[in-house]
């Protein structure tokens, strides 16, 4: 048998603590490497730092990603490492690992986050740990947290909100109240990195929503099965009344969203706090689409088979002799190129999305028969939690379908969380199947996705290669 079956606790903990070491160790390793500012590090960077020096700007986005890095890059100053490689590209002499270390701290925590959200939805240790490992072995989180940027900080925070709604389903009222109150804080938090960090908090309207329909539409509450469930506490969404939605999930978001505004609005008091969402928006809507805005803009619908990844850094010194950091420009007579790439793991990703879309088959299934005689298990918690991970991955992908500016493959990250938890949860399944054969198949697919993360490895942290390997790594022209 699977020695997922009877995963233990100190196992599993083991477990969680060395998908943690590696995650933190990968980020912070040549952490410094490219002595300069890497894709949009050349706005938040600049900010972050501009926010240091009392330097007045304006910026098409929220403001607290910025202030985190500020904070890193204040801290860094005290820290006795780091120091060896400095820059003045943000407008001051501080080291390349001042503004990109609290990122890579951050992004080390997503693996464990999302490990404790399968958790809620199924305690289940074995479903838990192979959800943090999938998380871990995603190249886009890694390049993402390796680098002065703001989507690693929304996703975390976004997926904060939605472990402590979770956890509010199993809690008592009064204790619920707390739960969903600071839930309402990280969704708050999450809207104050970007817009789109809301689509986390809608995810959980629909999933409110969904669950009255459905008791609405049941013809018994046996049926409906709504009551407490040991299993997972989603059935319990009815739970919550419209003050826990309007209070928590609605004015304590907006409460955290405007005060987040104080420190830029006290340094940019014009324009002021509603001038500057209308600002944020008009920027927004002129920015066009297509290759001659950018050559890395990618459609919506292209993110789930990751058709158009971005290329953060690229450098090969056959064409610029010169290159950043003291990196060698070859080895022998073979020119290298370093390249850093935000795309996801190709396994993962194509297997997730054939994973949420078997999920969606199975809960659209599962609801048509909720009235059904003979459906007894229409609405068990296997039928919760597809629809949990389906309203999520819809939430924070098809918004964007009317977006008409200029996107790209990282507007996928929020999304991309709720298809991997699908695929953790079927993988979870064949590997405590009776069956040698399903449980094969669990395995073979945990070893494909670590096996490709090895192999893009270099293409994430930016480590040289002969242009022969960088070919290999390219699959196809759109990749480039």
């Amino acid at each position: 048998m699977s020695v997922f079956k009877n995963l233990a606790a100190k196992q599993f903990w083991m477990g969680m603590f060395v998908i943690f070491i590696v995650s933190a160790g990968l980020r912070f390793w040549g952490l410094s490497r490219f002595n300069v500012l890497v894709f949009d590090e050349v706005y938040y960077a600049i900010f972050a730092n501009d926010y240091l020096t009392h330097t007045p700007f304006f910026n098409a986005h929220p403001p607290l990603s910025q202030y985190l890095i500020a904070i890193g890059i204040w801290f860094g100053k005290y820290l006795p490492f780091g120091k060896d490689i400095t820059n003045n590209l943000t407008g001051s002499e501080i080291s390349t690992f001042s503004y990109r270390w609290f990122n890579a701290f951050t992004g080390s925590f997503i693996p464990l986050v999302v490990g404790a959200v399968a958790y809620q939805l199924h305690p289940k240790r074995s479903y838990a740990l192979i959800a943090a490992l999938f998380a871990a072995a995603d190249g886009l989180f890694l390049v993402e947290s390796r680098y002065a940027l703001n989507n690693i900080y929304l996703v975390l925070f976004g997926l904060l909100g939605q472990l402590c709604v979770l956890i509010a389903l199993r809690k008592p009222d009064r204790r619920r109240w707390f739960w969903l109150a600071f839930g309402g804080v990280w969704f708050g938090a999450s809207a104050a990195i970007k817009w789109n960090g809301l689509w986390f908090l809608l995810g959980i309207y629909l999933l409110w929503i969904g669950a009255w329909i459905i008791r609405w539409r049941s013809k018994n509450r046996e049926s409906a099965n709504l009551e407490p469930l040991a299993e997972t506490p989603l059935a319990n969404f009815t739970q919550f009344n419209i003050l826990h939605i309007i209070f928590n999930l609605g004015i304590i978001p907006i409460l955290v969203y405007s005060v987040s505004w104080i420190p830029h609005l006290i340094l940019n008091p014009s324009p002021n706090f509603f001038q500057m969402q209308k600002e944020i928006l008009v920027y927004h809507q002129g920015v066009g689409n297509g290759p001659e805005i950018h050559p890395y803009c990618a459609n919506w619908y292209t993110w789930p088979l990751m058709i158009r990844p971005l290329a953060y850094f690229y450098h090969n010194t056959a064409e610029v002799k010169k290159v950043v950091s003291d990196i060698p420009a070859q080895v022998g007579n073979t020119p290298l190129i370093y390249d850093v790439h935000a795309m996801g793991n190709p396994i993962l990703w194509w297997l997730s999305t054939a994973a949420i879309l078997l999920v969606l088959v199975v809960a659209i299934q599962r609801l048509l028969n909720i009235n059904h005689p003979y459906a007894k298990s229409a609405l068990m918690p296997s039928t919760w939690i597809a629809l949990y991970l389906v309203a999520n991955y819809a939430a924070n992908l098809l918004p964007w379908a009317r977006v008409t500016r200029c996107v790209f493959l990282y507007h996928y990250m929020g999304a991309s969380v709720f298809s991997s938890l699908a695929l953790a949860w079927i993988v979870d399944r064949w590997l405590q199947h009776e069956k040698k054969e399903f449980r094969d198949l669990g395995w073979a697919t945990i070893g494909l996705i670590l096996l490709a993360f090895g192999f893009w490895m270099p293409i994430y942290l930016g480590l040289p290669l002969s242009p022969a390997a960088y070919q290999w790594r390219m699959w196809f022209p759109s990749w480039i």
